[in-house]
């Protein structure tokens, strides 16, 4: 008798490889702890949303994560290459995005955007802004990714926030990273911009396999665009879970009260509070 093969199910996907991992971090100023034992870990591709009320300890991790404070304990890891002592070629595998933009009002989209390139370039290249012309396509191309291509030469100064937004991201592609670090980058957007920058974000995400880590104020929005979310407060992370299971309770639990979930939500929505 003919005996066929046994039919087994079709191997698992390969899990998505850890791009970044924070590992018992703490930072201290003074007395005061600001960031205390924090650990977590963000995948190729994925979106997380870091919460918690002001105070919590978000923007000083922030700042750990892209190397602009030293922890005193704890280490930052990108593809399992310590961060502490990072070199130039590291650096610039994470890219930052500001909640104020951090462009150079006086130049031209596309010289804000070609700053994203300056890790890769000599020193006095970037000094002159005398970039290559791969170099200044690819800027080109990230600007136009952003919606913004039309506005190349227009001074920084003069676009709207949102724009602005949009070339902070595009400077932040133009360095080809590993991981986005956004620092509330909708705090100062009203709700249809912030819904636009966050889908921006979420595509590169999907698109490039780009980890995002990004904090923000507004629940609904972290419930809808990201993958994950990661709760910090009085510097300790209080949740880590995936985004689809985050509810009212759990928002409790993180802010301390309804009351103060009532406030994050008029804030979401532009409502003034009372």
């Amino acid at each position: 008798m003919n005996v066929g093969k046994a039919i087994t199910a079709p191997p698992d996907p390969p899990a998505r490889r850890i791009t970044l991992e924070v590992k018992n971090l703490t930072k201290r100023y003074s007395t005061r702890t600001a960031v205390e034992n924090v650990s977590f870990q963000v995948r190729a591709g994925e979106f997380l949303a870091l919460l918690g009320p002001s105070g919590a300890g978000k923007t000083t991790l922030f700042r750990c994560i892209a190397g602009l404070t030293t922890p005193e304990f704890g280490a930052v890891t990108l593809s399992a290459v310590e961060l502490v002592r990072r070199r130039r070629r590291e650096r610039r595998r994470i890219a930052v995005v500001f909640q104020q933009f951090n462009l150079v009002g006086r130049l031209s989209a596309l010289d804000n955007v070609l700053a994203g390139r300056l890790g890769f370039v000599p020193a006095w290249r970037g000094m002159l802004r005398r970039f290559q012309r791969n170099d200044v396509l690819l800027a080109l191309e990230c600007l136009a990714r952003v919606g913004l291509l039309d506005r190349a030469q227009q001074r920084a100064a003069t676009l709207s926030g949102g724009q602005q937004q949009r070339v902070a991201i595009a400077r932040a592609l133009a360095q080809n990273p590993d991981v986005i670090v956004a620092d509330e980058p909708v705090a100062s957007l009203d709700p249809q911009i912030s819904a636009d920058i966050l889908e921006l974000l979420q595509g590169i995400c999907r698109r490039d396999g780009v980890a995002v880590v990004c904090s923000l104020h507004q629940l609904h929005l972290a419930q809808a665009y990201a993958d994950r979310i990661v709760g910090l407060a009085d510097g300790r992370v209080m949740i880590d879970m995936d985004a689809a299971k985050f509810d009212a309770q759990v928002a409790a639990k993180l802010y301390g009260s309804v009351e103060v979930i009532g406030v994050e939500a008029r804030r979401s929505s532009g409502q003034p509070s009372p």
